[in-house]
């Protein structure tokens, strides 16, 4: 039985042919990339261990999905970049950084295209309307999660429930969508599809959870991210939102402060106040329950669904490499 890293070599290689030069450079170097920038290709992973759960279905259009999930998470990364004015993703200058905006738009718009035509590939023609609408579902998710967490930089207050909503449409949708989808090409049923999509939904939970987290308590060196960058953009992220909740008043106030700003150049002095609020608020504590909590329930919700070709074996070594991630 293929482990772990076995499928992760396997798409790599998938992954450096389809990042082979083409011409015009400057649309397709960016590509490039931000696709061999690293990452833990968790979305394609995901889509590999659905399709392990059916019983049918061929591994090469199984690659083509799970490639096409990978490059529409890259896209979705390169525009984020642009809306957050970030100046690293793993470790190296961003893609609008690295060439221009102009560039960066462009280039993220052809990912996009690319993702249709290798959907299309992918897919027979009896499954391809029920993969395109789980696509569709899935990609407008990660747009309106995106959108709420713009609207939620500036606002006074979120609820926590309002947060967990944004968090589902920007990172937990395309993780069930992920394992959604590759059940559907490797033949299991719509039921299991859907409770599938909803294992990934709560991994997807943890996994942003963790994010929050790290940007504090990670190490820049590990994550490949700056530190503190979601304090920089004022991001009110879930360490702030449990700060908010068990902060002494005078912290709280402090927050407020900060979180109703507008970002500005040179304040490594408040960025590190904010921080050692967060850090002495119990915040960091309170977050990491939480995501154990959602990761807890995927793995709960995973003993109803029968497993044909060792996917579940495959999903529970990615879940706990992700549970005990650190970068």
């Amino acid at each position: 039985m293929q482990t772990l890293r076995q499928f992760r070599e396997e798409f790599e290689a998938i992954l450096s042919t389809f990042c082979s030069p083409r011409t015009p450079s400057g649309l397709y170097d960016p590509v490039g990339y931000i696709l061999k920038s690293g990452g833990k290709r968790v979305r394609p992973m995901l889509c590999a261990a659905g399709f392990r759960f059916g019983e049918r279905g061929s591994h090469e259009l199984m690659w083509k999905a799970a490639l096409a999930l990978e490059v529409f998470h890259n896209f979705s990364l390169v525009h984020d970049d642009i809306m957050d004015r970030a100046p690293l993703r793993r470790g190296r200058p961003t893609v609008h950084e690295a060439w221009n905006v102009p560039t960066a738009i462009l280039s993220g718009d052809i990912m996009l295209i690319e993702v249709y035509r290798l959907l299309a590939e992918a897919c027979t023609v009896d499954i391809l309307p029920v993969v395109l609408d789980r696509f569709h579902h899935t990609a407008i998710g990660v747009c309106e999660g995106q959108q709420l967490d713009m609207d939620y930089e500036v606002v006074d207050h979120v609820e926590w429930s309002d947060y967990l909503t944004m968090v589902r449409g920007k990172t937990a949708v395309l993780l069930g969508g992920a394992l959604e989808i590759g059940g559907l090409l490797g033949g299991v049923s719509t039921d299991d599809a859907r409770n599938l999509g909803t294992v990934g939904e709560s991994l997807g939970l943890s996994f942003q959870l963790m994010d929050d987290w790290l940007d504090v308590f990670g190490k820049p060196e590990r994550t490949g991210k700056m530190q503190y960058g979601d304090i920089l953009r004022r991001k009110k992220t879930a360490l702030v939102h449990q700060a908010m909740l068990h902060g002494v008043p005078d912290d709280r106030e402090i927050l407020k402060a900060w979180y109703m700003q507008a970002p500005a150049e040179n304040i490594e002095v408040d960025v590190d106040l904010v921080a050692s609020i967060l850090k002495r608020s119990e915040a960091g504590e309170a977050v990491l329950a939480e995501a154990r909590a959602y990761h807890g329930q995927a793995i709960r919700l995973l003993d109803d669904i029968p497993s044909h070709r060792g996917g579940r074996n495959l999903l529970v070594q990615l879940m706990a490499e992700l549970e005990g991630r650190d970068s």
